[in-house]
């Protein structure tokens, strides 16, 4: 019989850990062995395994020994837990944003010489096709001086802004600007004339939005868009499980893309 792969979820009672959970409790190669959140400490999410409060981590990873630790939380819990799974030899999978530089930085000098890690600020595989296409757009439209702007948007509860993908969307497009890129979030009052090394960056927060960007390339005459939309979190935790199954297989330790891992499957 074939050993299942354990697996444990950080911010198992958030909108995006919990179909996480869903998805590993449907996967026959997986099971779930442990769950923290801040809330509902010591309700089951499945039979026999409680939600453990995120200061019982280091205990609870030692007594269950999964093979990989799934972080959804915010960026300072997601610090702590990270240091936690890879000092007790857990593999990772990170999708929390909102990291700051120096944070990043503590989480690499976590992640370094321990374990393999895979961070995403999208987990969806449509959002990561979306950005090798905006990527291709704007090399193309770069000798003509099209304009780039980027729109997204997403529920009222998200506490960052702009969110990930966005960020990671403005770094790709900065890439095909000349000189030093300025990216201007939002507007209000006399701002002058937009200059061509800008890119904007919007945030809408509203209702239950799941989350869209759009990437505008606007030039004389025409104007460009591309979007992605995402209509339920199931986008996002579908790319979390197979990112789980990929980071198991890696035995390097080192922080690994899900364009490194998309690229690698496609040559299967």
């Amino acid at each position: 019989m074939a050993i299942k792969l354990k697996v444990a979820v950080a911010g198992a009672k958030g909108r995006t850990g919990n179909q996480v959970v869903r998805g590993i409790l449907e996967n026959d190669n997986m099971e779930l062995v442990a769950g923290f959140d801040l809330h509902d400490v010591g309700e089951e999410l499945t039979p026999g395994i409680k939600v453990s409060s995120p200061d019982e981590m280091e205990n609870v990873l030692k007594e269950v020994r999964p093979h990989v630790l799934v972080d959804f939380t915010n960026a300072t819990a997601a610090l702590e837990n990270v240091k936690v799974a890879a000092r007790n030899n857990v593999k990772l999978v990170v999708g929390t944003t909102g990291f700051s530089a120096s944070q990043f930085k503590e989480l690499e000098d976590a992640i370094t010489d321990c374990v393999p890690a895979i961070i995403s600020p999208n987990f969806s595989i449509g959002v990561n096709v979306f950005w090798k296409l905006i990527a291709e757009a704007a090399r193309q439209l770069q000798a003509y001086q099209y304009h780039m702007e980027i729109i997204e948007m997403h529920h009222s509860h998200k506490k960052d802004a702009p969110s990930g993908t966005a960020v990671k969307a403005a770094e790709i497009l900065s890439e095909y600007i000349k000189g030093k890129t300025a990216f201007v979030y939002g507007r209000q009052g006399i701002t002058g004339e937009r200059t061509d090394d800008e890119i904007g960056i919007h945030a809408v927060r509203a209702g239950d939005i799941v989350g869209e960007h759009t990437v505008l390339y606007a030039g004389k005459g025409e104007r460009l868009e591309i979007t992605h939309r995402a209509h339920s979190r199931e986008a996002f935790s579908q790319g979390a499980i197979k990112a789980i199954e990929w980071i198991n297989g890696k035995e390097r330790s080192g922080i690994y893309s899900m364009d490194e891992m998309m690229m690698e499957l496609e040559q299967r």
